[in-house]
């Protein structure tokens, strides 16, 4: 299958140095099956650094390694409290980064006002129900791919 990074700068090699901590599913290479939801990424970050262009860059990817063994999965089919509770763990900047050791983590994008919403529900102001109410995306469930480890970086093949 196709995956699309988007970003300000082109990626021939994805690397982990290059990947910030306290995202969703932690530090990582996130990708998505769906060029549009790159490119948006991709605008979003040139929005945020203000240099560069949008560059959406092409891997593939052998998707029978999510569930043969050879590396740790954790797959998120729809939003859930387990979900939301590991999207805190990951963003929080009182945990022990990095919270998990899985390979490749795959599940449902956050809305874009992720930090705004988790200080409000770890303030008290909104439930945990709420939260996964709000982290919801508005246009519709849209689905990404982390990558945490060198092991699954070599998955990946530019095209």
């Amino acid at each position: 299958m196709k995956l699309y990074h988007g970003s300000n700068v082109p990626v021939n090699v994805p690397d982990l140095k290059h990947s910030k901590p306290y995202k969703d599913f932690g530090r990582g290479f996130y990708l998505s099956a769906d060029r549009k939801q790159a490119v948006g990424m991709g605008e979003q970050k040139l929005s945020q650094i203000k240099q560069g262009s949008v560059y959406v860059s092409t891997f593939l990817f052998d998707e029978s390694v999510m569930t043969s063994g050879e590396l740790k999965v954790k797959i998120f089919d729809d939003y859930s409290e387990e979900w939301v509770n590991f999207i805190i763990a990951n963003r929080s900047y009182d945990r022990k980064q990095p919270v998990h050791d899985y390979d490749i983590v795959y599940g449902p994008i956050a809305d874009d006002g992720v930090t705004y919403q988790l200080r409000r529900y770890e303030g008290g102001v909104i439930s945990l129900e709420r939260l996964l109410t709000e982290l919801r995306y508005p246009k519709g469930i849209t689905f990404q791919y982390f990558f945490g480890t060198e092991r699954a970086l070599k998955c990946l093949k530019r095209i």
